[in-house]
Protein backbone atom coordinates (compact mmCIF):
# COMPACT_ATOMS: atom_id res chain seq x y z
CA UNK A 1 0.00 0.00 0.00
CA UNK A 2 1.48 3.54 -0.96
CA UNK A 3 1.93 6.19 1.59
CA UNK A 4 -1.02 8.12 -0.34
CA UNK A 5 -3.77 4.96 0.42
CA UNK A 6 -2.28 4.91 4.16
CA UNK A 7 -3.32 8.73 4.46
CA UNK A 8 -6.85 7.89 2.68
CA UNK A 9 -7.82 5.07 4.84
CA UNK A 10 -6.67 6.75 8.08
CA UNK A 11 -8.55 9.67 7.43
CA UNK A 12 -11.60 7.59 6.13
CA UNK A 13 -11.50 5.39 8.77
CA UNK A 14 -11.47 7.51 11.96
CA UNK A 15 -13.69 10.58 12.41
CA UNK A 16 -11.37 12.84 13.72
CA UNK A 17 -7.52 12.27 13.23
CA UNK A 18 -4.78 14.55 13.41
CA UNK A 19 -1.50 14.65 11.72
CA UNK A 20 1.20 15.85 14.37
CA UNK A 21 4.89 15.76 15.24
CA UNK A 22 4.62 13.40 18.39
CA UNK A 23 1.97 11.73 20.20
CA UNK A 24 -1.23 13.32 21.63
CA UNK A 25 0.69 11.68 25.12
CA UNK A 26 4.06 13.42 23.56
CA UNK A 27 3.73 16.12 21.48
CA UNK A 28 7.37 17.02 19.58
CA UNK A 29 6.07 20.87 18.83
CA UNK A 30 4.39 23.36 20.50
CA UNK A 31 1.59 23.87 17.30
CA UNK A 32 1.14 19.99 17.94
CA UNK A 33 0.78 20.53 21.29
CA UNK A 34 -1.78 23.25 21.07
CA UNK A 35 -4.08 21.56 18.92
CA UNK A 36 -3.34 18.56 21.12
CA UNK A 37 -4.86 20.92 24.12
CA UNK A 38 -7.54 22.14 22.21
CA UNK A 39 -8.65 18.53 20.97
CA UNK A 40 -8.50 17.48 24.88
CA UNK A 41 -10.73 20.38 26.12
CA UNK A 42 -13.60 19.77 23.72
CA UNK A 43 -12.85 16.23 24.78
CA UNK A 44 -13.38 14.77 21.02
CA UNK A 45 -11.98 11.51 20.63
CA UNK A 46 -9.66 11.50 18.14
CA UNK A 47 -6.88 9.59 16.71
CA UNK A 48 -2.88 10.97 16.31
CA UNK A 49 -0.39 10.20 13.94
CA UNK A 50 3.25 10.56 14.11
CA UNK A 51 5.03 12.31 11.06
CA UNK A 52 8.05 12.39 12.64
CA UNK A 53 8.14 8.41 12.38
CA UNK A 54 8.11 8.36 8.86
CA UNK A 55 9.13 10.21 5.93
CA UNK A 56 6.96 9.15 3.37
CA UNK A 57 4.16 10.52 5.55
CA UNK A 58 5.55 13.72 6.94
CA UNK A 59 5.67 14.45 3.05
CA UNK A 60 2.78 12.33 1.95
CA UNK A 61 0.30 14.18 4.45
CA UNK A 62 1.54 18.01 2.99
CA UNK A 63 1.01 16.57 -0.60
CA UNK A 64 -2.39 14.83 -0.10
CA UNK A 65 -3.89 17.98 1.54
CA UNK A 66 -1.82 20.48 -0.83
CA UNK A 67 -1.02 22.13 3.18
CA UNK A 68 3.01 23.12 3.85
CA UNK A 69 2.76 22.98 7.58
CA UNK A 70 1.84 20.08 10.19
CA UNK A 71 -0.52 19.78 12.17
CA UNK A 72 -3.37 18.84 9.89
CA UNK A 73 -6.57 18.27 11.91
CA UNK A 74 -9.24 15.88 9.64
CA UNK A 75 -12.54 15.62 10.31
CA UNK A 76 -15.32 12.93 8.93
CA UNK A 77 -12.61 12.92 6.30
CA UNK A 78 -12.17 16.23 5.29
CA UNK A 79 -8.88 18.59 5.85
CA UNK A 80 -9.62 21.43 8.53
CA UNK A 81 -6.86 22.99 9.14
CA UNK A 82 -3.55 23.51 10.57
CA UNK A 83 -2.54 24.93 14.09
CA UNK A 84 -3.33 28.42 13.38
CA UNK A 85 -6.68 27.76 11.58
CA UNK A 86 -7.94 25.26 14.51
CA UNK A 87 -7.12 27.92 17.63
CA UNK A 88 -9.35 30.53 15.90
CA UNK A 89 -12.17 28.29 15.25
CA UNK A 90 -11.67 27.06 18.58
CA UNK A 91 -11.69 30.68 20.03
CA UNK A 92 -14.69 31.41 17.71
CA UNK A 93 -16.58 28.62 19.28
CA UNK A 94 -16.81 27.37 14.91
CA UNK A 95 -14.50 23.92 16.14
CA UNK A 96 -16.84 23.31 18.94
CA UNK A 97 -20.15 24.00 16.30
CA UNK A 98 -18.56 22.01 13.25
CA UNK A 99 -18.06 18.99 15.72
CA UNK A 100 -21.50 18.67 17.21
CA UNK A 101 -22.44 19.12 13.58
CA UNK A 102 -20.75 16.20 12.63
CA UNK A 103 -22.02 14.22 15.36
CA UNK A 104 -19.47 14.12 17.60
CA UNK A 105 -19.22 14.14 21.40
CA UNK A 106 -18.34 17.56 23.03
CA UNK A 107 -18.06 18.44 26.24
CA UNK A 108 -20.88 20.90 27.29
CA UNK A 109 -18.52 23.43 29.05
CA UNK A 110 -16.12 23.13 25.95
CA UNK A 111 -15.93 26.57 25.58
CA UNK A 112 -12.76 28.88 24.65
Amino acid sequence: MGIEQFIENEVKANDVVLFMKGTPQAPMCGFSGQVVQILDHLGVPYKGLNVLESDDLRNGIKTYSNWPTIPQLYVKGEFVGGCDIIREMFQAGELQTLMKEQGLPVKADATA
